[in-house]
């Protein structure tokens, strides 16, 4: 193993692998991975690993357009499969507000020039003509959206990373992080010690733990999440192509095919924590007992959707973590108050966005700054007024909320009010409505 290196990536996941991958492929070479268990674990082996192109926020779009043209170029530069599928994605709208958010999106789709475009009920029924649509005002296309495969594109990664000169270590759990008099890391393992100058923190579920190891708190915290896949439906055998994947944020579930089944996942509205005080240590390909019972009102709206899945057995069953933040974003970027310590932590769409995050994080280490403006990702929007209960609070918030539209300038309640001024109470008994900056109440203006 290495004793000295330029950098250092703890994180043998979707998000480590990626920016080990763009660091060699900018020009650093002499970097090494160190993964606990083996690459994947933690929450990148056991995702769904859907993908698709469009977002709310302008940069996110682009990044994920970057990251979904990469996996084939992948595939062609290391000769590892990532399995990707892209059948296309059905968007649907059931509510007028729906149709405004997705025709906004038409509209960006066409400013990045993307394929999302708005089709016939009719149509919509010749790609997937095992669903209904009567109760839909709105069905948006997305000829690219589709899903790869979690280990394929973590092992393809990993192989251009390695093709350049970087080093993996597996099996090699980190102990401690410990900055120098210089500003350089030495990082502590259980085969020997590595001098770096950069330390990136891609450690995922155990992001917290290894931040701790530097002194900082991150706030996240790790929930559930659930998704199941039916038995073979000799239906979708039969029609001999695979069948577009359905966005129904309405409905607030997701589904698309897997085999020759269907997989169905959801966000729900009794949620279930996870590892509040600490994610363990021997953690790694594990899963948590069913709960099916818990998303079942959000089955069932699947369920309607393609009545055929009712007929259907549960072949398989993933109740796995994820872990989040208090605004659902990437904690991203240099902690301010450490030299040459890089965070990627968070990712919550991970195969949609893994590309793109490795990509900035390569180009901030490297060239001192990223192509895009960074703020809505930037960890330095969060300090220590993000304590355990205002991340826990918000990360609920986040969760059941997942399908929620979002509109320009909203505030959300959840976990406040943090810190107060003393006029406080005042402004508020006056009719004051507040906003949240910095973790302080601000009156916005007084009704």
């Amino acid at each position: 193993m290495k004793t000295h290196a330029q950098a250092v990536i703890i994180g043998g996941g979707l998000a480590g692998c990626s920016i080990l991958y763009h660091l060699a492929k900018l020009g650093w070479t002499d970097i090494v991975l160190l993964e606990r268990d083996e690459l994947t674990s933690g929450s990148t082996w056991h995702a769904a690993a859907n993908i698709h192109g469009l977002h709310d926020h302008n940069n996110t779009t682009r990044i994920q357009h970057y990251t979904m043209t990469l996996y084939k170029q992948l595939e062609e530069e290391t000769g590892q499969g990532c399995g990707v599928f892209q059948p296309g994605s059905l968007y649907l709208a059931q509510s007028e507000e729906r149709e405004h958010q997705l025709r906004l999106q038409e509209a960006k789709a066409r400013l990045y020039g993307l394929g999302f475009h708005e089709i016939s009920h009719e149509r919509a029924l010749e790609l997937h003509p095992l669903a209904q649509f009567d109760d839909v005002r709105c069905i948006m296309f997305e000829p690219d959206g589709g899903n790869v495969d979690p280990s394929g594109v973590t092992m393809a990664y990993a192989a251009g990373a390695r093709q350049r000169g970087a080093q993996i270590e597996r099996f090699c759990p980190v102990t401690g992080t410990e900055q120098q008099p210089d500003g350089s890391w030495i990082v502590r393992t259980e085969k020997g010690d590595i001098h770096t100058d950069w330390v990136v923190n891609a450690a995922g579920l155990w992001g917290r733990e290894v931040a701790a190891m530097a002194g900082i708190e991150l706030p996240l915290q790790p929930t559930e999440h659930q998704y199941f896949v039916t038995e073979a439906m000799p239906e979708i055998e039969a029609i001999g192509r695979r069948l577009p994947s359905i966005a129904d944020r309405d409905g607030e579930y997701y589904f698309r095919q897997e085999g020759n089944g269907l997989l169905i996942g959801a966000y729900e509205e009794d949620m279930r924590f996870w590892a509040e005080d600490g994610t363990p240590a021997d953690f790694g390909h594990e899963l948590f007992e069913d709960d099916l019972d818990r998303i079942m009102e959000n089955v069932m709206r699947a369920i309607d959707r393609v009545p055929l899945a009712a007929n259907a057995g549960v072949k398989r069953v993933i109740n796995g973590p994820m872990i989040w933040s208090p605004d659902s974003s990437v904690l991203f970027g240099p902690v301010p108050e450490l030299k040459n310590y890089f965070c990627c932590t968070g990712i919550i769409p991970g195969f949609s966005q893994s590309g793109g995050f490795g990509l900035l994080a390569a180009q901030w280490m490297i060239e001192g700054e990223p192509q895009y403006d960074m703020f809505a990702w930037d960890l330095a929007r969060f300090d220590d007024w993000a304590d355990k209960a205002f991340t826990r609070a918000r990360v609920r918030d986040q969760y059941i909320h997942r399908f929620k539209i979002h509109f320009p300038n909203e505030e959300r309640d959840a976990g406040r009010p943090v810190r107060t001024r003393p006029a406080y109470e005042m402004q508020r008994e006056r009719g004051a409505v507040f906003g949240l900056n910095a973790g302080w109440e601000h009156p916005l203006w007084f009704a």
